[in-house]
């Protein structure tokens, strides 16, 4: 399998002879198997808000698509795995929405799988199933963080929306960021959506911010 490189911006670790790249567009790359992991997406949330009167405007989930797809050509992964929330809820799961989802596969030229997460609970998806927390190589996958019963793996997932909180007082920065932390052994993703909160990870993790398109380690 032909390896491809990350692009420009982007930061590296290494677990257990695994090289795993953070990517400034929010994904983790591990190149060697060609898996490409996102998570949090929340498509349809805008739509969700507007079902309670809040409205939001409905064009972010083709920006979240868009930065998919093109990943995906840049890459060219085996595969494509969402670490839970793919959606927002049921009420913004609009035909339209239904369509998009049903055509990725085919558009990321690779399959496309899915770890439930909260969010997509009780949501049917044709062609996609939510499945449960699974190994890939040295990796465990799950949506909400958990630590690992066998010692040589690494829990990447989602859920926390991972940001640092940079400077004091009104001097300060919000930004998304990678999130490790070396004695539970989890690897906390940042949602790939951008209609999305964030929850201020301590210091007690390693933290990788996204800034300027570049991955940059935290002092």
């Amino acid at each position: 399998m032909r390896q491809v490189a990350a692009a420009s911006g982007s930061a590296s670790l290494t677990w257990q002879g695994s090289c795993l790249e953070l990517l400034p567009q929010r994904a983790l790359w591990q190149a060697d198997i060609g898996v490409l992991l996102v998570a949090d997406l929340h498509l349809g949330k805008a739509e969700s808000f507007q079902a309670s009167g809040i409205p939001l405007p409905s064009d972010g989930d083709l920006s979240t698509l868009n930065l998919l797809l093109d990943l995906a050509a840049q890459l060219q992964p085996q595969r494509v795995v969402v670490l839970g929330d793919l959606i927002h809820s049921r009420v913004g799961l609009t035909g339209e929405l239904r369509a998009k989802i049903r055509a990725l596969p085919e558009l990321l030229g690779c399959p496309l799988e899915l770890i439930g997460g909260n969010h997509d609970q009780g949501s049917w998806l044709e062609g996609l199933s939510a499945g449960p927390p699974q190994r890939c190589g040295n990796l465990w996958l799950s949506h909400e963080p958990c630590t690992p019963r066998e010692p040589d793996l690494l829990n990447v997932a989602g859920h926390v929306h991972p940001v640092a909180v940079l400077g004091q007082g009104g001097d300060r920065l919000r930004l998304p960021c990678f999130a490790l932390h070396r004695n539970t052994r989890q690897l906390l993703l940042p949602s790939f959506g951008h209609l999305t909160g964030g929850y201020a990870v301590s210091a007690e993790y390693q933290r990788w911010v996204i800034a300027d398109q570049h991955v940059l380690a935290v002092p």
